[in-house]
């Protein structure tokens, strides 16, 4: 019996969560245009925050988001789920996999929020892209990477690749350190429903997410860093050291 409210409760939480990306989609496509920028962001921000709502999972922000740009947010990367998470603790542009802008709904979204696209197997995309950042940067706007580039397990963090760190020292522009974590509401433990590696598909991920009691999404803001001379590898390394003491503490 208590498996079959486990269930009800995921199927009644996914089609709020279904009827909430409908929603989103017909505000970026009828909405949007008669909006300025900030009202837009104001928009995402919400949206974000309604959906964590509707997959029972409560947000816990810690430290200080930034108030405005220019500044480069670099987070761990867990789940799909990761950027919905960022949004509703600070709106901000995100550099993602090109292959996002295809998938079924979510492309939709994520472009509609204004996220950067970039071919991952491409060197020269990349360097198009970097040049994007840097006068994203230079404008004043609020970019965030995943530097490592895919999904880790939740508990360990992949080496993060530099090169998306050459905006920043192009633009002078701040890194901001972000620890992103999932964790029981009740016990405080970490919570891999919502990973997102391996042989895990998006749908199993979500059904996970959605048949679990309570989670808590814990964003942990850290303290800005100048480049102060690193190159982007040296630069990458200390950001990646400074989340995985974030996460362990």
């Amino acid at each position: 019996m208590n498996g079959l409210r486990v269930r009800a409760v995921a199927c009644w939480r996914l089609m709020r969560v279904l009827t909430h990306i409908l929603g989103g989609m017909w505000t970026i496509v009828f909405v949007f245009p008669r909006l300025s920028s900030e009202q837009q962001e104001m928009r995402v921000q919400a949206w974000a925050c309604a959906m964590l709502g509707r997959f029972g999972i409560h947000l816990v922000v810690q430290g200080q988001a930034p108030v405005g740009g220019p500044v480069l947010l670099a987070a761990n990367h867990i789940s799909w789920l990761d950027i919905v998470v960022i949004h509703a603790a600070r709106h901000c542009r995100f550099v993602s996999k090109a292959e996002l802008r295809h998938w079924p709904l979510v492309g939709v979204l994520a472009t509609g929020a204004g996220t950067l696209f970039i071919e991952r197997e491409s060197r020269r995309d990349a360097m198009r892209v970097v040049h994007h950042m840097a006068e994203r940067l230079r404008a004043g706007d609020v970019l965030a990477i995943f530097p490592e580039g895919t999904t880790s397990d939740g508990v360990s963090l992949l080496p993060f690749h530099a090169n998306l760190f050459q905006a920043a020292i192009s633009a002078d522009a701040p890194v901001l350190p972000m620890a992103l974590r999932f964790v029981d509401a009740a016990t405080g433990e970490l919570s891999l429903a919502p990973c997102y590696i391996g042989d895990d598909t998006l749908i199993g991920s979500m059904w996970r997410t959605l048949c679990s009691p309570g989670i808590s999404a814990l964003v942990e803001f850290g303290e800005p860093q100048q480049a102060h001379g690193r190159d982007r590898r040296t630069w990458a390394a200390d950001v990646q050291r400074t989340i995985a003491g974030m996460r362990s503490s």
